[in-house]
């Protein structure tokens, strides 16, 4: 899921560079959005892990 962010991130940056608005504005809001699911997953994952070792 980071990798689709981070992929999502450079289009938003190419899309910029070369004027591309609103392919731009879309691109960082999905690179926005695929980054917090995976910080969510992430840390829930983490304390399920702390869980499971007790």
């Amino acid at each position: 899921m980071l990798h689709y962010a981070v992929v999502f991130l450079v289009i938003a940056l190419i899309a910029a560079i070369f004027g591309f608005g609103g392919i731009a504005a879309g691109a960082v809001d999905i690179a926005k959005i695929l980054f917090f699911i995976f910080v969510i997953m992430a840390v829930v994952s983490f304390v399920i892990g702390l869980i499971k070792r007790r």
